[in-house]
């Protein structure tokens, strides 16, 4: 198989990439290289350097004729979302049209579309949880919108332009890789920051429950979206919430962390909990998660451990 991988030289998509290149696909990775490093990537893949919104992207797409495009490029900040709504909106809703744009205009039969979509800022505040898909979508921030946006578009792309679509739906994603600078990705924060003995702070009151799911695991159920998927939306996680409180006290043991945490304010679209029914990709696609919290963990330290600078 040919795949583009949008996003692909950053944290998910380079662990996707993996799994691509050792199944034997032939892989073009586009990113801007703003968050993602070229040193992500196997040697085999090929890299092309553009953001999501250039309109040279539709002759990327053609030239290199792929039977499938995950589209992992994305602003994935709440907070920022938060400051900066319409920044979001550009990378994330039309950034995405662009690419989609990229696909209906290049000769023969259009590539399946891979949509890498969010479930921790899907569904609001559900009274039940794990929340299912059968829930209806009530993003409590901007990134959420936009990603829902755009989950409107893919069945409209469907149906005008003949772009086979599959929507993931992820949890809070972690593991080897990610940034420890943004302002997404706690357990990366938290490691890094602990690693290197600095001050650890928690926004909020640490009670923030989240659903977080290894990036092995996630990239896993994007690779068999592509084989076997319906058109979903699929939810990708673990069913447990962890509170950041716990979080900080599992982290600070595996680093041998010893400082207090420090509480700061809350941050503006932030939700209080959340995790995700899984039952739906199991029963359809043969996915669950294989990994542990606690060994996940400990993957993720090891990594920071290995390459901090």
């Amino acid at each position: 198989m040919k795949s583009i991988v949008t996003g692909g030289a950053g944290f998910i998509g380079s662990h996707l990439v993996d799994r691509l290149v050792d199944a034997g696909d032939e892989v073009l990775v586009v990113d801007d290289l703003s968050s993602g490093r070229q040193v992500n990537l196997p040697s085999t893949a090929k890299l092309e350097e553009m953001d999501i919104g250039d309109e040279r992207i539709a002759d990327v797409i053609a030239g290199f004729a792929p039977d499938r495009v995950f589209h992992a490029a994305a602003q994935i900040s709440v907070s920022l979302s938060a400051r900066e709504p319409m920044t979001d909106a550009k990378t994330n809703i039309l950034g995405t049209l662009n690419v989609l744009d990229g696909i209906r205009n290049a000769p023969g039969d259009p590539a399946k579309f891979i949509f890498v979509s969010t479930g921790g800022a899907m569904y609001g505040e559900p009274e039940a949880l794990p929340a299912s898909e059968t829930l209806p979508a009530m993003p409590g921030s901007p990134y959420g919108a936009s990603k829902h946006t755009v989950e409107i578009y893919l069945p409209v792309y469907e149906r005008l332009f003949g772009i086979k679509h599959t929507t993931v739906r992820l949890a809070n994603v972690f593991g080897p890789r990610q940034d420890p600078h943004g302002e997404a990705g706690v357990v990366a924060i938290f490691s890094k920051a602990m690693l290197a003995g600095k001050q650890v702070t928690i926004f909020g009151d640490g009670k923030d429950e989240r659903d977080y799911v290894y990036v092995g695991d996630v990239a896993d159920a994007l690779a068999k979206s592509a084989e076997d998927g319906g058109t979903g939306p699929y939810n990708v996680g673990t069913g447990v919430g962890t509170n950041v409180n716990t979080l900080f006290g599992l982290l600070a043991e595996l680093c041998q962390y010893e400082q207090k945490v420090n509480y700061g304010p809350p941050r503006a679209g932030d939700i209080g909990k959340i995790s995700l029914d899984s039952a739906l990709i199991e029963r359809e696609l043969g996915w669950r998660p294989g990994t542990t919290l606690i060994d996940g963990l400990a993957e993720t330290v090891a990594w920071f451990r290995e390459n901090s600078a």
